[in-house]
């Protein structure tokens, strides 16, 4: 929703004045005129942000959500569609899988990481065996991805000296970065990627609400040097990918070896402090309003 009415063009459609906000959703359907759901299906939808929606079965996509998507909430909650095993979980698997080609034995730095998406990335690249390091904003949050997540290292971004707090958390350097944030992080990682490393690259919330142009890294000659691979990606054109990621995160969560941490808001009237709670780093994990 944020980079709606300000991302590069062709990012998102821009909201129109006057239009109902739109958003991934989880719903019941009270009537139907559609072959194969019937009342009281929980399904997946765009249409958020409103209690009630009329949804035409072939309507718009985003980010894995059809028009509508009937959901199988016998093994998982429905609102982990919104989260683990809906966007956030395709962004965290693709990024790792497809664009970071993460490979057996690498260390893994990954920004924001106790966000929707890099929590998420963080604890599958764990899962799969690798050495993961994880920055986040408050000495909480730092806490929380060394003992909630079991992450090997874990540091606050806000250290005076950014490289040196990821040369203290990974001192051989690190072969794959995920990057969330962009700006410094970006540059830190550039520096302490070994040769032929990647950088995946899901977002760049650094930028988001930045007044004047937040400053980007002065080393891209380390791209060269050290033959880098740097990639960004949208989640979207990975759709394909959807019932592998379940697959995997599913099992995850069954087993209980995955943490899919919320952070919940309460009513419709709450949707604009959960944004911006969200965008200014307040919530941990997935950021949900309950709307009735």
């Amino acid at each position: 929703m944020r980079l709606g009415p300000t991302g590069p063009a062709g990012y998102l459609p821009p909201f129109r004045i006057g239009e109902t906000l739109t958003g991934l959703a989880v719903g019941e359907v009270l009537r139907s005129r559609a072959p194969g759901y019937e009342p009281g299906d929980t399904v997946l939808h765009i249409n958020g942000f409103r209690e009630f929606a009329v949804i035409r079965q072939d309507g718009d996509t985003l980010a894995g959500a059809g028009g509508v998507t009937r959901l199988d909430t016998v093994e998982h909650p429905p609102q982990a569609y919104l989260g683990a095993l809906g966007s956030a979980g395709l962004t965290a698997y693709v990024g790792l899988h497809c664009i970071g080609e993460l490979a057996g034995g690498d260390v893994v730095w990954i920004s924001s990481a106790a966000g929707a998406v890099g929590s998420l990335a963080a604890q599958i690249a764990k899962l799969r065996g690798h050495y993961v390091v994880g920055s986040t904003g408050s000495a909480e949050k730092v806490r929380f991805l060394r003992e909630e997540l079991n992450l090997d290292a874990a540091f606050d971004y806000h250290t005076p000296d950014l490289t040196r707090a990821l040369d203290g958390a990974a001192p051989d350097g690190i072969d794959l970065y995920f990057d969330n944030v962009g700006g410094a992080h970006l540059g830190a990682a550039l520096h302490r990627l070994r040769p032929g490393g990647r950088v995946a690259m899901a977002g760049a919330v650094a930028s988001y609400d930045a007044e004047t142009a937040a400053a980007g890294p002065d080393n891209l000659f380390q791209i060269v040097s050290k033959s880098l691979t740097v990639k960004g990606f949208r989640a979207g054109a990975y759709d394909h990918l959807l019932g592998d990621m379940r697959a995997e995160v599913g099992g995850y969560l069954r087993d209980g070896r995955l943490v899919a941490e919320e952070t919940v808001f309460d009513g419709l009237e709450s949707a604009p402090d959960a944004i911006v709670a969200m965008l200014r780093g307040r919530t941990v994990g997935k950021t949900l309003c309950r709307l009735r």
